[in-house]
């Protein structure tokens, strides 16, 4: 059974006016906040080795904002991305960025 969206229900918490800490809550952060460093426990966090950071990738869950524009395309050119299925304004902006990332590379390089 598909959850209705009426059915879901939605908190936003206002980071300015956050709840009240209870007096065991500000005991914790005083104890954390005394400890020193080298008492700190990071058996549960190893430490990362440089193969790790190997394949890391930056911006890979970078989602950009998107903006509405109005934009005039040739005819054939809009044809040609409809044809390739589904999702033609999504295809426009990866060629789009494909060319903007290759003339920044081609910039940086020169």
């Amino acid at each position: 059974m598909k959850k209705k969206d009426a059915d879901t229900v939605r908190f936003q918490l206002d980071p300015a006016d956050l709840p009240p800490l209870t007096d065991a809550q500000k005991a914790e952060l005083d104890a954390l906040q005394a400890l020193p460093d080298s008492e700190i426990d990071y058996s549960d966090v190893p430490a990362l080795s440089d193969d790790f950071w190997k394949g890391a990738e930056r911006g890979r869950f970078y989602k950009p904002i998107k903006q509405q524009v109005t934009a005039r395309l040739d005819a054939d050119v809009l044809a040609w991305l409809k044809s390739q299925g589904k999702g033609y304004q999504a295809r426009m902006n990866a060629i789009l960025r494909r060319e903007m990332l290759a003339t920044v590379e081609r910039r940086k390089s020169a």
